[in-house]
C-alpha cells in the first residue's frame, strides 16, 4: 500500500514538474520581442574560422544590429569550426535554444548539400527561418601568380592543384564545375579549415588556386589584387563590372541541361552570407529579427563601416531567401542524380 501511495506521489511530482515548465515555455512565448530580449545575450554563430567573409559578415551584422532588435539586446559573435559548417549547423539544429537568442550565418551551399545528400547532415534546411544576407556573391576562380597559369585557356593545359574546405561546399563545387563545363584539370585538395589556411597554402606553393567570393578579395585582399599575384580566371554570377573581359562559367555550358545544373549548385550565390534561425523560433521573434536586419543594412554606422571595409551592401531580405531555398529543396531528381558526382 505504501509503495503504491510513494508511486502515486511520484507520478504527481513529475506531473507537475511537467506542468511548471509548459507554464515557463508558454509564459516565455507569450511575451513580447522586447520582453524578451531585454537584457538579454544574444549569439550569432558562424561555421568557419576567423578572419574570411563569413566571419567578417557575421562580426559586422553582430556589432550593430543590437539596436535595432526590439528591447536592445547584448550581441556577440562566435565560432563553431568543423566539417566546412556542418557541426555549426547542426549544433544550431538540434542544441542550441529554439527561442530567438541564437542564430547563425549558415554556408549558402547547405541547401544544395542537403538535396544531394552530403553525409553528416542532420538538420533540414527547409525549416530554417531565413533571416537575411548583406549581398548575394559573384564566385571567382583564382589562381596564385606561381601556379604557370594566368588565364582560363592556360589553366585547361595543364594540371594545377585548388585548395578547398571539404567535400560538399563551394570550395569544392566550383573548380568542379570548371573541370566538368569548361575543359580544366584542376586536382582537389581538400580539408583545410578555412581561406585562411588556404591563402597560407597558396603563399607556400601546397595548392595553386582556390574558390573565392570576388567581395571577399576586394576586401582581405586588396594588395594581392594590385600587386597582380592573385588572378582571377573565371566566376559565375551577376557581371561584376570590375572583371572586364574574365569569362562566366554558364556562358560555357553547351546545353540548357548544363546552364540548370551549373544554376542548381551555384544557388548559393543568391543566398550570400546567408543568417538564419532554427526552428522553433516564435514567429513574432523572427518577424523583429528580419526587421533588424534590414534596419541594420541602412544603420549610419554599419554603412560607414562596411564602406571603409570595401563591403558592398545589397541586402537579401529574409523572405526572398526563404523562396530561394524552397525552390532548391524542389529540384526535380534527374537533375540531381546529375548534380551528384559534381558536388562529391
Amino acid at each position: 500500500m505504501l509503495s503504491i501511495r510513494l508511486a502515486s506521489r511520484q507520478v504527481a511530482c513529475a506531473s507537475l514538474v511537467v506542468f511548471v515548465m509548459c507554464l515557463a515555455a508558454a509564459s516565455s512565448h507569450a511575451q513580447t520581442p522586447a520582453e524578451f530580449y531585454k537584457g538579454k545575450n544574444v549569439t550569432v554563430m558562424v561555421g568557419v574560422s576567423a578572419g574570411g567573409e563569413y566571419d567578417l559578415h557575421t562580426r559586422i551584422v553582430a556589432r550593430h544590429i543590437g539596436k535595432h532588435i526590439p528591447g536592445n539586446p547584448s550581441v556577440v559573435a562566435q565560432n563553431m569550426t568543423g566539417a566546412a559548417g556542418v557541426t555549426m549547423t547542426n549544433y544550431l539544429y538540434n542544441v542550441a535554444p529554439k527561442d530567438g537568442s541564437y542564430f547563425g550565418m549558415i554556408q549558402n551551399g547547405m541547401p544544395i548539400s542537403q538535396v544531394l545528400g552530403t553525409p553528416n547532415i542532420k538538420f533540414d534546411v527547409g525549416q530554417f527561418q531565413w533571416i537575411g544576407s548583406i549581398t548575394p556573391t559573384v564566385e571567382t576562380l583564382a589562381l596564385w601568380h606561381t601556379a604557370g597559369a594566368k588565364t582560363l585557356d592556360e589553366a585547361r593545359a595543364k594540371e594545377i592543384s585548388i585548395g578547398t574546405t571539404g567535400r560538399g561546399t563551394i570550395t569544392t563545387t566550383f573548380p568542379r564545375l570548371f573541370n566538368e563545363f569548361a575543359g580544366t584539370k584542376f586536382k582537389i585538395i581538400s580539408g583545410y579549415p578555412g581561406g585562411n589556411d588556404i591563402n597560407l597554402a597558396m603563399q607556400r606553393g601546397e595548392v595553386g588556386g582556390r574558390n573565392n567570393t570576388w567581395s571577399s578579395w576586394k576586401v582581405t585582399k586588396r594588395d594581392w589584387l594590385a600587386n597582380k599575384e592573385l588572378l582571377i580566371i573565371g566566376y559565375a554570377g551577376p557581371q561584376p563590372k570590375d572583371l572586364p573581359g574574365v569569362p562566366n562559367l554558364e556562358d560555357l555550358a553547351k546545353n540548357d541541361d548544363d546552364r540548370r545544373i551549373i544554376a542548381l549548385l551555384l544557388s548559393g550565390t543568391k543566398l550570400g552570407r546567408p543568417l538564419a534561425a532554427m526552428p522553433g523560433v516564435p514567429a513574432d521573434r523572427v518577424a523583429a529579427l528580419r526587421k533588424a536586419f534590414m534596419d541594420t543594412m541602412k544603420d549610419e554606422q554599419f554603412r560607414k563601416e562596411t564602406e571603409a571595409a570595401n563591403i558592398e551592401v545589397d541586402p537579401v531580405p529574409g523572405e526572398a531567401m526563404q523562396k530561394v531555398v524552397a525552390d532548391v529543396m524542389a529540384t526535380p531528381p534527374h537533375l540531381v542524380e546529375r548534380a551528384k558526382p559534381l558536388n562529391e
